[in-house]
């Protein structure tokens, strides 16, 4: 039975009020797991040099880092290239960076080319990634950890969550189900 075009805009007002009902609930549950405390990691700068988990918080209490699966991922490059364009926002309320496993140097190269102005530090060596959920076996996954430091430099995992297409943290995918054939087939490039 096909529905009316009045039916059908009150169940897509009520689902789309159910989704950001159900979103709430997801963030208020996050926020009830007890944070993790983590060592303070080192990774690799740009310029080779090692920087630990706690300096990356610069001046701030808290840190966002971006799990990026490296250059050869177009979804990875694709969230990034949106991070970049809301770097201030994020950056005037939380420290913010992408790992990935590639060399700082394939980093540097890939971040000056894509315009990319956040800092990016390299996981390789490390068991980072991997610790936080975001590798398994011989792949990595997407996706970001939130960390806290407190006054007495113990550095706490707050949340995590995967991306994936469809996600809340990209608005490509949202803004394309809008049309005529949604998505229709369309997966994110390097180039266009």
């Amino acid at each position: 039975m096909e529905l009316n075009q009045t039916t059908l805009k009150n169940e897509i007002d009520r689902l789309e009020a159910e989704l950001l009902e159900k979103q709430k609930r997801l963030s208020d549950l996050r926020g009830q797991l007890p944070p993790e405390e983590v060592p303070d990691y080192v990774f690799k700068g740009s310029d080779e040099k090692n920087i630990k988990l706690s300096e990356m918080f610069d001046d701030k209490e808290d840190l966002i880092i971006i799990h990026n699966m490296g250059i050869s991922c177009s979804y990875c490059t694709l969230w990034a290239d949106g991070f970049n364009g809301m770097l201030q926002h994020l950056e005037s309320r939380a420290a913010f960076v992408v790992v990935s496993p590639d060399s700082p140097e394939v980093q540097a190269a890939f971040a000056k080319k894509r315009g990319w102005q956040f800092k990016m530090y390299s996981s390789e060596g490390t068991t980072f990634t991997e610790n936080m959920g975001f590798k398994r076996g011989n792949g990595y996954l997407p996706g970001v950890s939130t960390f806290h430091k407190k006054t007495d430099d113990k550095i706490t995992q707050i949340s995590k969550a995967n991306f994936g297409p469809g996600d809340p943290f990209c608005a490509t995918w949202h803004l394309f189900d809008l049309l005529a054939n949604g998505t229709n087939g369309w997966e994110p490039a390097f180039k266009y």
